[in-house]
């Protein structure tokens, strides 16, 4: 398995990657389930958040990103109750796979991790949200890094 992944993504990849399309159906439910716990906390102050409905969901998703003096991210995810299953599963593991990670890190992780989580065959159904959060999340990570070149760029 490659190594260009977070090291807590790569943690999932690889519990995911031993179990079968049941175990897979459920480790995703049970993600999905703890996608609350990846909603932004009272009085958390952040870089960047963008909260939108975008036509590809059926709710508001929100990326809520700060980056932390030591470099690190920290990554939040609100969800509308709308949101499917699959989305709010693929919004907590990636929650917990990039905490710590650096924006760089974010950037380069390829997608072909996906179809290593859900299966193939949930892609191949699901094509247009499953790559959604990711999408999303690298977006507000690529904002952030415009803002710190600007504000580098002022400074100098």
């Amino acid at each position: 398995m490659q190594s260009s992944y977070p090291k807590k993504l790569l943690g999932i990849i690889s519990l995911f990657h031993e179990l079968d399309d049941a175990g897979r159906r459920e480790n995703l439910i049970a993600y999905a389930d703890l996608a609350t716990r990846c909603s932004p906390r009272p009085g958390e102050v952040f870089d960047i958040e963008d909260i939108r409905k975008d036509e590809e969901c059926t709710d508001a998703v929100g990326v809520h990103l700060r980056v932390d003096s030591k470099g690190h991210v920290i990554l939040r995810i609100s969800l509308g109750p709308k949101v499917q299953t699959l989305t709010r599963a693929l919004s907590a593991i990636l929650c917990k796979g990039f905490d710590g990670a650096s924006p760089t890190e974010i950037l380069e992780v390829p997608a072909d991790f996906v179809p290593k989580i859900i299966g193939s065959e949930l892609v191949r159904l699901r094509s247009q949200t499953v790559y959604y959060v990711l999408s999303r999340i690298k977006t507000a990570v690529k904002m952030w890094s415009d803002q710190q070149r600007a504000e580098a760029s002022r400074v100098s």
